[in-house]
């Protein structure tokens, strides 16, 4: 294993309990009771981190320096980690109750952040996904939040292009490794598509890393693996951005199950699955768990399925829809636009249109 040592056991143990007794700290009600997080640019071009209630009204808005990707939120500390868009090497973390920067987050020498992360249950660790870009190899990124998000250490990924990492039931997480490695020095560009594998890959603390690793098949190796969200029971929802000719539609949704030995692949009608245009966004499973949706901006709709059938169950459409999360209210969904909208699952909008552009995601609180 390259890079800093794992924590021993002994200081995971610490560290959860520094993350306990920090729960005497400022709650999410103490930050408006906000439902859900949100990147933006505002009008002015500026960005901004946002925090919005069950029908999508802003609670807070926190300026960030840079374009904002994803956030990480913690689970009970009213604070938020907002990371840079890849291949960004900056992640700030927000009092969202103070509207202070608490922390800062810099990836090491040789690391770039993918724009998402994730706590522990207990609060106590930040994961967050990097590439070691020039072994090419991903890595999850260890910081003790009990300790000023401090880095603790490093594990391998499973696999190249590490994106967004969701929690399991339990202490687990799922890894979703998109197969495509990226440089800093080349911005954005794409340098293996010819070669790309990615993988889903379920991840374990104690393990020290991937206790499992499930790939595409071998016609689907161009399917890149993005976006991730859970459900209760641990099933695992991908979302896809296909890499390959661009006359082909794909699927771009796959479900892990647990127990299931290989992805299970969902698709809409030939029609509305032409015109998600080869790429899924954002990923999310309704409040109840019965429904699973992807979101296609580049083809200004949504497709939902049902999520233990699998069949078909609908579209909405907008146009530049990219965030998705569960809700409660709203039919289970809410989604946001890049043209300031917040959207129900009935694609309605949940409130008036907002003066600015939500970013990829919505995080639920």
């Amino acid at each position: 294993m390259s890079g800093q040592s794992f924590p021993s056991r002994r200081a995971l143990l610490a560290g959860a309990a520094g993350g306990l007794a920090a729960a005497a700290t400022p709650g999410w009600a103490a930050a408006g009771a906000p439902r859900f997080l949100a990147a933006a640019r505002l009008p002015s071009g500026g960005y901004a981190l946002l925090g919005l209630d069950a029908a999508g009204a802003e609670r807070f808005r926190l300026p960030l320096p840079d374009r904002g990707h994803a956030a990480a939120r913690h689970p009970f500390r009213a604070e938020a980690v907002a990371f840079a868009r890849r291949p960004g090497a900056f992640a700030l973390v927000i009092d969202c109750a103070a509207g202070a920067l608490a922390a800062e987050l810099t990836a090491p020498a040789g690391r770039h952040f993918y724009g998402h992360g994730a706590f522990t249950p207990d609060g106590a660790l930040l994961l967050t996904t990097e590439s070691d870009y020039e072994a090419g190899d991903g890595r999850i990124g260890l910081w003790d939040a009990a300790e000023g998000y401090r880095r603790v250490g490093e594990l391998p990924s499973g696999g190249i292009g590490p994106h967004e990492i969701v929690g399991l039931p339990g202490r687990g997480f799922a890894v979703a490794n998109g197969g495509i490695l990226t440089h800093p020095a080349l911005g954005r560009a794409k340098l293996n598509l010819p070669t790309m594998r990615p993988n889903l890959a379920l991840f374990s603390l104690e393990a020290g890393g991937p206790t499992r690793v499930v790939e595409p098949p071998e016609a689907l190796r161009q399917n890149s693996i993005r976006h991730l969200a859970a459900r209760a029971d641990g099933t695992v929802a991908a979302a896809l951005q296909w890499q390959g000719a661009a006359d082909a539609a794909p699927p771009l949704l796959a479900l892990l199950r647990p127990g299931d030995e290989a992805l299970t692949y969902l698709t809409a009608p030939e029609r509305q699955q032409r015109l998600a245009n080869n790429y899924a966004g954002s990923v999310a499973f309704s409040a109840d768990g019965a429904t699973v949706a992807i979101t296609a901006p580049r083809g200004g709709r949504a497709l939902a399925f049902q999520a233990d059938s699998g069949a078909f169950a609908g579209t909405i459409a907008h146009e530049d829809i990219c965030g998705v999360a569960p809700a409660a209210d709203n039919g289970g969904l809410l989604f946001t636009t890049g043209t300031g909208l917040v959207v129900r699952a009935d694609g309605t909008a949940a409130a008036g249109r907002h003066a600015l552009a939500f970013d990829n995601h919505l995080v639920a609180i």
